[in-house]
């Protein structure tokens, strides 16, 4: 066998980095301890069910509301947060003022906040009688134990997923580059959609996947604002909490594998748009 059949047999390259076996090895034994071996649980109870049953218990009026209720709030506070969280990263990235750095710190507050205070703080605003919800009840304007009060709270536990993805993206851009476009008489509109948002489009849909993975799953800071009135209020995670507290295990596994299959396929369409963006856009494979 010579030289060139070697070489195209070979599995992988030869690296400067040794330890590659190694660190492989950890990394599989960990992802599948950590999370295909429950997975791998979830699915194989919910198919002990029986497709009957497991279609009567995923299609239970109740359920319906509850998964549409989390996945539709998680989804628009994902798109609030990608606006709003580019705007945010823009300020902290190219305009220098006073209490910059405490405004980049209290980005991260909702990563070091427990979601219970976090809960209890926005009821204690948005409720009828709080500080904010005062004077939006007068207006017929009710924010909480509503959907509107629990995509408050997913916009507030999802920005800094957003703005933490961009903001390094946004560093890596020249200034030049804008200034560039300017010379050739490009309008601040045709700079910001032509020249720097094809560079963020992928870091946006990384941080609009984390948001909304986040807020799908969001329990503790949504439990309090929601009120979790049934076929209003009520999010899938606590409708699965609610089932294993009546020992209905069955309903709690359906529950939880249809939020696994949803969220899979949201973030497979997801992730195949970001692959699609790099290579359109020569920003990596």
């Amino acid at each position: 066998m010579n030289t060139q059949t070697r070489k195209a047999w070979r599995i992988r390259q030869p690296s400067v980095i040794p330890g590659f076996g190694l660190a492989l090895g950890v990394t599989l034994f960990w992802l599948t301890l950590i999370i295909l071996i429950p997975l791998t649980g979830l699915l194989i109870r919910s198919s002990a069910l029986g497709a009957a049953n497991f279609w009567a218990l995923a299609t239970d009026p109740r359920t319906l509301n509850a998964l549409r209720v989390s996945f539709g709030t998680a989804f628009a506070a994902a798109l609030v947060n990608v606006i709003f969280g580019i705007v945010l990263a823009w300020v902290l990235v190219r305009y220098s003022f006073p209490g910059k750095r405490i405004i980049d710190a209290m980005v991260d507050l909702p990563f070091a906040l427990p979601t219970a205070v976090a809960g209890i703080a926005l009821t204690t605003l948005y409720a009828p009688n709080g500080w904010i919800g005062q004077w939006l009840t007068p207006l017929g304007i009710k924010v909480a134990f509503t959907p509107v009060g629990i995509t408050i709270a997913l916009i507030f536990i999802g920005l800094p997923f957003v703005v933490r993805t961009v903001q390094p993206i946004m560093e890596e851009i020249d200034r030049e580059v804008e200034e560039a476009a300017a010379t050739l008489g490009a309008t601040r509109f045709q700079t910001i959609s032509r020249v720097l948002l094809p560079g963020l489009t992928p870091a946006v849909l990384t941080g609009f996947a984390l948001a909304f993975a986040r807020g799908v799953g969001e329990y503790g800071s949504v439990i309090f604002i929601a009120g979790n009135l049934p076929y209003v209020s009520e999010i899938a995670p606590l409708l699965i909490v609610i089932r294993l507290e009546e020992f209905n295990y069955p309903a709690a596994t359906a529950i939880a594998a249809v939020m696994l299959l949803i969220s899979f396929m949201m973030l497979l369409v997801i992730n195949l748009i970001q692959s699609w963006s790099r290579r359109r856009y020569g920003y990596g494979a």
